[in-house]
């Protein structure tokens, strides 16, 4: 698919704001650090068609009026030492692209993630000095049918997809030329951001597994092997009546001291056999589950509404995979539920001293974004699952009217994997997942047949 570049320009907040650095919390400071892409494709309505600049000018005058909130996302990163980063609030702005395309939004089919995603959206240059980069990039793409695609790239240091995407829901408010309906609550010092370890107590000699190194693959001394290997994406549909099947299914030997599994233990529970069944792993073969949990409401006090900046806290789940196989799925259920409830407001302070006591943060950072063999691997034999069953993903209105279509923008890496409501809210769910090419038709035979026997 052929998209020619119009042209490139720098948004800044329409008002003056405060200047000067932010400290970040260690949260924002590990795991992924690089910038995560959405996109978002719309039909529009005549009225919106003509003139031609009509869209882009509406987009860059709302995100100007957002970022006088929302400052952060206009500033910089730097590097302070130790691995660690602050933020730079200087206003230097938002990197807003304007492109077209001679393609029709009927081209893209089903809009199930492809190689052509990457050419409608923003390429980030990590070649650049980190200052240098912007925190959040745009790119608007116009089709020979009339409709548009409007990507984001937004940098996972500064915020969490909760925290994004109230950011993108109050710029698409102030585009339809509605009032901010939540600011933001901008002070990272509720996670004591910028404070020094505290004195060391009981809760400090907490073993954090989250923060060991993944299982590597049996033999293997290194993931840079796995690393190289080529992926392939799919959109796995999930009914409604096959998500219920996998939760009778995992609920009928379960413990019955333990609450109901959820929808994501089951249906995370299914992907991760699955995956160990379709990378033929040895019985012994040890595995790691990245789990991501939203800590607002379980950190004491709760976290302020509209708190914008990575509160999610990421939680690992291990087996051998013949286990995970032999046994039956409420077990692979009940070891993500264990991985879950141990996130207590005791065990997130202490992992927020944790990270405070370390000394260098970089082998806790996920850099792969920039084409680095260090840090987490949750590729072969781990693999992650984040739900986005609970964020407010559809009815985006710029003015215009809902999306057709928003999902992930790439989704390259073996072991990515995303849980995503229907927009249909018919109880369908789907399943974004990155495997190695190798592995992945077998992965789908074992994903639908299993739903069936189990």
């Amino acid at each position: 698919m052929a998209v020619r570049m119009k042209g490139c320009s720098i948004v800044k907040p329409a008002e003056p704001t405060w200047k000067g650095y932010l400290s970040l919390s260690e949260w924002d400071q590990v795991g992924t650090i690089t910038h995560v892409p959405t996109i978002y494709f719309y039909r529009l309505p005549e009225n919106w068609m003509l003139p031609a600049d009509k869209i882009a000018s509406t987009l860059k005058e709302s995100l100007s009026q957002a970022l006088v909130a929302f400052y952060p996302l206009a500033g910089r990163l730097r590097w302070i030492g130790g691995g660690r980063l602050d933020l730079n609030c200087n206003a230097a702005g938002v990197r807003f692209i304007e492109s077209e395309s001679k393609s029709k939004l009927d081209d893209f089919g089903d809009f199930s993630p492809s190689p052509e995603y990457h050419h409608l959206i923003p390429i980030i240059d990590y070649g650049l000095l980190i200052h240098e980069v912007p925190l959040l990039m745009v790119q608007l793409c116009r089709f020979a049918c009339g409709g548009i695609s409007l990507s984001l790239a937004i940098s996972h240091a500064v915020v969490d997809g909760q925290s994004a995407l109230h950011f993108i829901s109050e710029w698409a408010r102030l585009a339809r030329g509605e009032p901010l309906k939540t600011a933001p609550f901008l002070d990272r010092k509720v996670l004591r951001a910028g404070d020094p370890p505290a004195s060391t107590g009981p809760s400090c000699f907490v073993h954090h597994s989250e923060f060991d190194q993944p299982p590597l693959l049996l033999g293997k001394l290194d993931t840079a092997e796995e690393r190289k290997k080529k992926s392939v994406v799919a959109m796995l549909k999930v009914t409604r009546d096959q998500v219920e099947q996998l939760k009778k299914t995992a609920n009928e030997c379960q413990d019955s001291r333990i609450r109901a599994y959820t929808r994501y233990e089951t249906l995370t529970a299914h992907v991760w056999r699955c995956a160990c069944k379709a990378r033929k792993h040895l019985y012994e073969q040890p595995t790691a589950l990245g789990i991501c949990v939203d800590a607002r409401s379980r950190i004491e006090p709760p976290l302020p509404s509209g708190y914008f900046g990575n509160a999610s806290f990421d939680v690992i789940a291990t087996s051998t995979a013949g286990e995970l196989v032999s046994k039956p799925l409420s077990y692979a259920a009940s070891r993500i539920t264990e991985a879950i409830e141990k996130v207590t407001n005791e065990y997130i302070w202490s992992a927020i001293e944790y990270l405070k006591s370390q000394r260098d943060l970089t082998k806790f950072q996920d850099l792969h974004a920039l084409g680095s063999e260090e840090g987490p691997f949750y590729g072969n034999p781990n693999i992650g699952v984040v739900s986005w069953l609970r964020l407010p993903m559809y009815g985006l209105d710029f003015g215009w009217g809902k999306e057709i279509y928003v999902g992930p923008g790439t989704h390259d890496f073996d072991g990515d994997s995303l849980l995503i409501s229907s927009p249909s809210g018919d109880g369908s769910l789907v399943v974004a997942l990155c495997l190695q090419v190798a592995h992945m038709e077998s992965f789908k035979k074992h994903f639908y047949d299993d739903i069936h026997i189990i």
